[in-house]
């Protein structure tokens, strides 16, 4: 067991070797305790507790996704960070996740806020779900990445319907404008949509 520590306060435990049975039986310890998120892949269990900074960072992110496409007319159901899994294979729980349109299987867009973890390597894990796009957020910048035949593509805007016309730079200057002024970040975000 590896327990990781990151200087603004996520923790991560790490627990090897472990199989999906294992990994059901500790979900259920879990059950009804907030704030902890679990996943499993190729035997590794990831026990995460993330800290008021991602928990900023995965809120904000998420309110000008919804107020985005709510501008734009555009009908989203988000999913928060509900596990996905494919059962005996890969469980996971993004920060944050919205179908767009309509209700499928799979969330169309998954977020991870990286800090401790969330890192690239989860990009095997969403493909295994079959997740059309995800983005990380890690130290101000936003990456896109759209899943294709054999894998994912970093991307320079959405591939998804209704997020096409987001502009990604006044997005992330929005992002970071909201640690000092949540209004004046909505206030330009706004002004952005109708311009853009």
């Amino acid at each position: 067991m590896t327990q990781l520590r990151d200087r603004r306060t996520d923790t991560t435990l790490i627990v090897e070797e472990r199989t999906w049975e294992q990994f059901q039986w500790l979900k259920k310890g879990f059950e009804g305790m907030p704030g902890i998120r679990l996943g499993y892949y190729r035997g590794i269990i990831e026990i995460i507790m993330p800290g008021e900074e991602h928990e900023f960072f995965k809120t904000i992110i998420g309110f000008l996704i919804e107020l985005f496409l709510i501008e734009k007319g555009i009908d989203l159901i988000p999913a928060g960070s509900m596990t996905q899994e494919k059962k005996g294979r890969v469980s996971l729980q993004a920060d944050e996740s919205y179908w767009i349109i309509e209700k499928k299987p799979i969330p169309d867009l998954s977020i991870e806020i990286v800090f401790t973890s969330g890192n690239l390597s989860k990009l095997e894990r969403y493909q295994a779900l079959g997740v059309p796009e995800v983005w990380f957020w890690e130290d101000g910048v936003l990456s896109l990445y759209h899943l294709r035949k054999d894998g994912y593509y970093r991307i320079e805007i959405s591939e998804l319907p209704g997020l096409r016309d987001l502009n990604i730079q006044l997005f992330s200057q929005c992002v970071l404008l909201a640690q000092t002024s949540r209004i004046e970040a909505v206030r330009q975000f706004r002004q952005g949509i109708v311009s853009y």
